[in-house]
């Protein structure tokens, strides 16, 4: 799993977790170096939990600022500024036209379509 986790200098890492025998393995591998943890199941399951309510901290906690892209730029897990929650649940890129999916805080779904370098302000980064 590589979408979304970085090294401490925001560059690309991989994330791999894996059954082995009576043990759970972690592995973090990124080009500031690599990681490798074995657990047993009962502290994987409270190190999962805790992840869990620390994201669920981040996604409660105010942004600092809001933060700017161009809708080319979107990705998975955006969430747009506003007075209503809005998650990009999808990007598509058809030429100059970025098609967007959007997922609201009650469920629904609908796709809109953006130019390319249309500026969009989002309340925090997926």
């Amino acid at each position: 799993m590589a979408s979304g986790v970085e090294d401490g200098e925001g560059r690309a890492a991989t994330l791999e977790v894996s059954a082995a025998d009576a043990e759970v393995g972690i592995r973090v591998a990124a080009p500031s170096g690599s990681l490798s943890l074995v657990c047993a199941p009962a502290r994987a399951r409270e190190l999962a939990a805790e992840l869990v309510r620390a994201a669920e901290a981040a996604e409660a906690a105010p942004a600092s600022r809001p933060v700017e892209v161009r809708a080319c730029e979107l990705r998975p897990g955006d969430v747009r500024e506003g007075d209503r929650l809005m998650t990009v649940e999808s990007v598509r890129t058809a030429g100059d036209t970025v098609h967007v999916t959007w997922r609201s805080g009650a469920g629904r779904s609908w796709t809109q379509g953006y130019d390319a370098e249309a500026a969009i302000v989002l309340r925090r980064r997926g």
